[in-house]
Formats: C-alpha cells, sequence, structure tokens
C-alpha cells in the first residue's frame, strides 16, 4: 500500500508538535507534576499529545488513538495511531535535549510506519519497514560482526544492576566494548543510524515500542523482545534492537538467563 500521504501526515504531527514542546521547552513553566504510579507528566506532555489528536481526528475521524497521556480511542480499528508525546520526560524536565516524540500506525495491530522525532536536535526519523530517512537522507544499521567491539544501550541504568540476576545478561553486558546509558528514543536511534550497535530495555509500554519497529527495521536492524518474537499491538514487552549479524547472539544470551 502507498505510504506516502500517512506519512506526509505524521511529519505534520511531527513538526506540530515539536514547535509547541519547544516553545514550552524554552520557559520555566513545565507544568511539572506526578501521576499515581509517580512517573513524571508534564504541560508539554499533554499539550503536545492534545494537538496531535485533535489533526488526527480532523485529518482521518475513523482511525483509532492509542496514546500514553489521555488514553485509548477507537483502538480495535483498521489503522490506529500510536502517540508518545514526551519519551524521555526526565530528560525533557531536566532540560537534558535527548528526548523525543514517538508517532507510530498500526493496521490490523501490525507497525507499518514509524517515527521518531527529537525537537531540540531537530533530527527526525521516519520508517516504514522497508526504508528509514533521518531528515530526509537514508540511513542504515552498521553491520558490526564481533559483540566484544559493540556498542551497548539502555534507558535505564537499574537495568547494569539486574545482571546478577540474569547471568546471560551479565556476560552480555561485560562482553561489549562500551556500554552507556544513553536511552530512551535516543538509543534506538542511534541503532538506526549506525552509531551504537545494540539497544535493550525490559519493560515497555505499546507507545514507548511499537513506533520504534518500522524505524528499526527500515534501517536493517531488527527488533524482539528478548524471546525473540516480534512487537505488535498484542506482544508488548521488552525489547532488543540490533543489526542482524549480533540480534541473535543478544538473544541467545538472554536466553540462558
Amino acid at each position: 500500500m502507498d505510504l506516502a500521504p500517512f506519512k506526509s501526515f505524521a511529519q505534520q504531527l511531527a513538526d506540530v508538535s515539536g514547535e509547541r514542546i519547544r516553545g514550552i521547552w524554552e520557559t520555566d513553566d513545565l507544568g511539572l507534576e506526578f501521576k499515581e504510579d509517580n512517573t513524571p507528566v508534564t504541560r508539554a506532555d499533554r499539550e503536545a499529545e492534545e494537538l496531535m489528536r485533535a489533526m488526527i481526528k480532523k485529518r482521518f475521524p475513523d482511525h483509532g488513538i492509542i496514546a500514553e497521556e489521555f488514553g485509548n480511542e477507537n483502538e480495535d480499528a483498521e489503522f490506529v495511531w500510536i502517540l508518545d508525546p514526551i519519551d524521555g520526560t526526565k530528560s525533557f524536565m531536566s532540560h537534558v535535549p535527548l528526548f523525543g516524540t514517538l508517532i507510530g500506525l498500526l493496521r490490523n495491530g501490525e507497525p507499518i510506519l514509524g517515527l521518531i522525532n527529537q525537537p531540540i536536535l531537530r533530527q527526525c526519523l521516519i520508517g516504514d519497514n522497508e526504508t528509514t530517512t533521518l531528515n530526509g537522507k537514508i540511513v542504515k544499521a552498521r553491520p558490526q560482526l564481533e559483540i566484544e567491539k559493540s556498542i551497548l544501550l539502555t534507558t535505564d541504568p537499574n537495568l547494569i544492576e539486574m545482571t546478577d540476576d540474569i547471568p546471560g545478561l551479565k556476560k552480555l553486558v561485560q562482553s561489549v566494548y562500551l556500554r552507556r546509558t544513553w536511552g530512551d528514543c535516543y538509543g534506538y536511534l542511534l541503532v538506526a543510524t549506525g552509531r551504537a550497535d545494540i539497544m535493550i530495555d525490559p519493560i515497555l509500554a505499546p507507545w514507548d515500542l511499537l513506533p520504534l519497529v518500522p524505524v528499526i527495521r527500515g534501517a536493517g536492524a531488527m527488533i524482539t523482545d528478548w524471546q525473540g518474537q516480534a512487537p505488535n499491538l498484542h506482544n508488548v514487552t521488552s525489547a532488543v534492537a540490533a543489526h542482524p549479524y549480533l540480534h541473535q547472539e543478544v538473544i541467545h544470551a538472554l536466553r540462558k538467563s
């Protein structure tokens, strides 16, 4: 199917939400609050999502929406948009510019389009499972062959502390060349653009994960859960993103856990 109209619209969503996020970023009025689960949320999270939801309802009234801040609408529709207005709210509230906006499109529960937009760094990555572009230029994951020369990223530094309980993960973490917590969507952007090799996360929500899938695949890399299963609306748990040369080795290590 022709995804060009959806890509163009996703870019519009990114542009409009990015402008609002930048405007709030430049002020001291972040409107910081904490949800019932003690995770932070800001005025930018809410306002950016409201803008995108309104645009989707106007352009595609029959489409569904699954989003972090204001819940789900018509999630059983053939086409469903997945929104995370700010992936990396803790970075945003600390004025660290590594956060991003995640926008995805599902068809019958399967990810067909994904976008990572970094409003402050002005990097926009769009993928459709076959091709991924960064600001309009095609990008590829790098074909790293050796785990010992690879860069491994994760969002939560506590993952490293988990290694005592997960022997396979402990061995993996100890064997890579470099490990860093350049996390949230920024880590997946680095894998897709060939600047890092492995990104792993133990727990993700649908809006954290599903928009990433077409981006990673379009860059020639693989993304699955820790058991090697493909993510979709009915399988959202953990994530491993890496070039195929390394992906199976990482999954094998995790399965030893």
